[in-house]
């Protein structure tokens, strides 16, 4: 096998088109290396709902077994099930996890995320490259003398009860919620949940179904959220949910249907989690940062900036013990759900808020847009990244200068980050001014004429 076979392997995870990059055969291999490239011996496994994913799990567990390792099988799942019992299990013996999905990628792409002890995360310099290395080389272990024990867990009350010990149950509102879980994964957990809380739930696509008949669940993209918009206007709900696939990512629509940008969840969320523990540390990632650092110290947090990506924020996260950090991707970690993101946990702290204040959630978004509005991210594509951020830096010279993840520039009423994309010819442009739309679309503008110049 060439190394070209093995472009699945990437910096954080495995992912590849089914069955030319990744098959039934690798995943085997893959569970073989596993004990010796990641040092483990007993790991829960669980898969997404992709036509692919159990056949890729009955090879992956079959090479795990072989290679003495023991597995606790969680079935269909979502990611942060997987976290949850490697986080929540430690005193079980469980030293890992492996999750089988692909997340928001197209229908014929599959992958795997992995976890050690912990819920601490796989990357290539931590394991991936090693179990690549062993399968290219021909020079994975011989099947283990006891061959593993596979168990099943079927009952989600620990994980059900670690969610809702986020919220005062008892103190939520009967609000009236569309849910729209794209056919992924959401679904059965949104149902568990819903026995516990007063809420009235507009299902939409509620029922997992790997064809993707409405398809693959990305509602990042502006064309998937026209569905949840329409039926949140329609139900006169107080809130719209939409998840990925594998609902580790959680999208939010106010009551009167309008997509909310993720960046000003970021900071009612940190609210919210310093209501429950004053003084907290909250992360943040540098594309977008005014709206949550003013939230943070009014809230009497410690706001702490930290380099964008799951391995680096939940490293820091560690670090800092910090409460919780936000990405204005969607991406929201919890230090007592192991350091780990979620897709369910936003969600039930945003009822909890709207639950206890009288204002909706329009109107507290309203206000923060006011005050900080942003341009959006705006990819790029160009020849040289490189020579274009330094071209940027020359131009605004005099501004403050960061360079935690790529170049952030600030001035006295204005912002930008720009990044590099790691897989593409990308460049990454977010802009934000304070309270100002005009300058805004001023230096958004100019700063595109350079990019694209």
């Amino acid at each position: 096998m060439s190394t070209k076979q093995l472009t699945c392997f990437k910096a954080y995870d495995i992912r590849g088109r089914v069955p030319d990059e990744l098959n039934d055969d690798l995943a085997y291999k893959i569970g073989l290396a596993c004990a010796p490239a990641l040092g483990v011996s007993r790991v829960a496994v669980g898969h997404d709902i992709r036509l692919s994913s159990q056949g890729l799990v009955g090879a992956l567990t079959r090479g795990l077994r072989e290679g003495g390792v023991d597995v606790v099988l969680l079935g269909l799942c979502g990611t942060e099930e997987i976290y949850h019992a490697a986080f929540s299990m430690e005193k079980e013996g469980l030293d890992g996890g492996i999750i089988v999905t692909a997340s928001h990628n197209p229908a014929d792409y599959n992958g795997m995320k992995f976890v050690v002890k912990g819920a601490r995360p796989v990357t290539g310099e931590g394991g991936l490259r090693q179990m690549a290395d062993m399968i290219v080389q021909g020079k994975l272990p011989r099947p283990a003398a006891k061959r593993g024990v596979q168990t099943d867990l079927i009952d989600k009350t620990a994980y059900i009860d670690h969610l809702l010990g986020y919220v005062e149950t008892a103190q939520l509102k009967p609000l009236k919620l569309v849910v729209n879980s794209g056919n992924g994964c959401a679904g059965p957990i949104v149902d568990l949940l819903a026995r516990h809380l007063p809420f009235e739930f507009i299902r939409l696509n509620h029922d997992a179904d790997g064809t993707f008949p409405r398809g693959v669940p990305n509602p990042l993209l502006p064309e998937n959220r026209e569905e949840t918009a329409a039926a949140v206007k329609m139900h006169g709900a107080d809130l719209g949910i939409a998840w990925d696939g594998d609902f580790d990512r959680c999208f939010f629509f106010d009551e009167r249907g309008e997509f909310i940008e993720g960046y000003y969840l970021v900071g009612l969320l940190a609210e919210e989690m310093l209501q429950q523990e004053p003084g907290g540390t909250i992360l943040y990632d540098p594309r977008l940062t005014w709206n949550t650092e003013e939230l943070v110290i009014r809230a009497g947090g410690r706001p702490v900036m930290t380099k964008t990506g799951h391995a680096f924020i939940k490293e820091r996260m560690r670090l800092e013990n910090a409460i919780y950090g936000g990405e204005m991707s969607a991406h929201h970690y919890f230090r007592d759900f192991g350091y780990c993101d979620s897709g369910m946990i936003p969600w039930l702290l945003i009822c909890s808020l709207l639950s206890r204040g009288e204002k909706m959630l329009s109107q507290l978004v309203a206000e923060r847009i006011e005050r900080f509005p942003v341009s959006g991210e705006i990819n790029n594509t160009v020849n040289d990244p490189d020579a274009v951020i330094q071209r940027l830096e020359t131009v605004y010279a005099g501004g403050e200068i960061d360079y935690t993840d790529g170049l952030s520039m600030s001035f006295p009423d204005f912002r930008f980050n720009i990044r590099k994309s790691n897989t593409e010819p990308l460049l990454r442009l977010n802009v934000e001014s304070r309270g100002n739309c005009k300058l805004l679309q001023k230096k958004t503008a100019e700063l595109l004429q350079i990019i694209r110049s």
